[in-house]
């Protein structure tokens, strides 16, 4: 069996591949079950969440992810998020491969925002804003720049010496990165605003929305999570991963469902739709857009399988 840790796993799924993988797996023919989703008491601190993620293509490979989000690791300097991806084969059920879940998760994440905003973002978007310091900010930074010119980037947290770590560790691999202090001027101004927190109110107002500005949501993956407000649902054109799982865990869409703000009828597309072309993405220069993301397993099987069939080529 195939044992990849976190700098293997890095290693095996470079940005290009994996958003194209990502793509495939979406208009494919993948197997995906609704995840489980539990909420664990931790005594003294914010409750602990452990997910499992199933998904399979029916005789080639078949997989399963185990991920626990413990929001106090922070104060302990360990990341939020850890993780393991078992990927088996589909056709005899031999375990092929054990994969960091946590590199995976970050990379099939962000390179999913990049691919939704290849249909949601304006062709000439040149100003990304990442708010959030966490595991996910880097590699939002570096997969939105993927194929794209970006001419200024800004990266917004809480904490400002952690946002400005997180522009140090950008600028290490060869993007102009600034750390912003003035979060509301940053969005005004940007093209792009790409939010990974573990935030339970609004980062982002819709006021600060320009005409033409695409807002990606990857931080909230639960019902009382919420990285921006019900005037944001309100002015953009709304998009999801899936809507099975949008619709039940993203408080950024639950919410404005339960009260109204949002109909189910007002989602314009899911991903696999865009990536089909049955649905069209953005479709006026001066619409504002919003895609709001919760994971998907077929995202992490696409990465595994990539991570598995890559490593193992090089062996050949």
């Amino acid at each position: 069996m195939l044992v990849l840790d976190e700098e293997q796993t890095r290693a095996a799924l470079a940005w290009p591949a994996l958003i194209e993988a990502i793509a495939t797996m979406f208009a494919g023919g993948c197997v995906m079950p609704v995840r489980h989703h539990h909420d664990m008491e931790v005594p003294g601190e914010s409750h602990a969440t452990l997910l499992l993620m199933p998904a399979w293509l029916p005789g080639q490979y078949m997989g399963v992810k185990m991920v626990s989000v413990f929001p106090d690791n922070a104060s302990r300097a360990l990341p939020a998020i850890f993780g393991t991806y078992l990927l088996s084969s589909g056709k005899t059920g031999e375990m092929l491969a054990a994969i960091d879940g946590g590199e995976l998760t970050a990379r099939r994440t962000a390179a999913t925002s990049a691919l939704a905003a290849r249909y949601l973002a304006r062709t000439d978007a040149q100003e990304l804003l990442v708010c959030g310091t966490g595991r996910l900010s880097l590699n939002l930074i570096q997969a939105h720049a993927e194929g794209r010119e970006l001419t200024r980037i800004g990266v917004w947290g809480r904490d400002r010496d952690k946002a400005q770590q997180v522009a140090d560790d950008a600028r290490a691999f060869g993007l102009d990165v600034q750390a912003v202090t003035d979060l509301e001027a940053a969005a005004r101004s940007a093209d792009i605003i790409s939010c990974g927190t573990l935030s339970n109110t609004p980062v982002i107002q819709g006021e600060w929305l320009k005409p033409g500005a695409h807002l990606d949501l990857v931080g909230g993956f639960k019902p009382d999570m919420r990285e921006t407000d019900d005037v944001a649902i309100q002015r953009a054109q709304v998009f999801v991963d899936t809507r099975a799982g949008a619709m039940k865990e993203a408080g950024d869409i639950v919410q404005p469902l339960k009260s109204g703000v949002l109909t189910e009828d007002a989602i314009h597309a899911e991903l696999s739709e865009l990536i089909r072309g049955t649905r069209p993405g953005r479709t006026n220069e001066n619409d504002i857009t919003l895609f709001k993301s919760v994971g998907a397993a077929l995202e992490d099987l696409a990465g595994a399988i990539l991570a598995y069939e890559h490593v193992r080529g090089k062996q050949a």
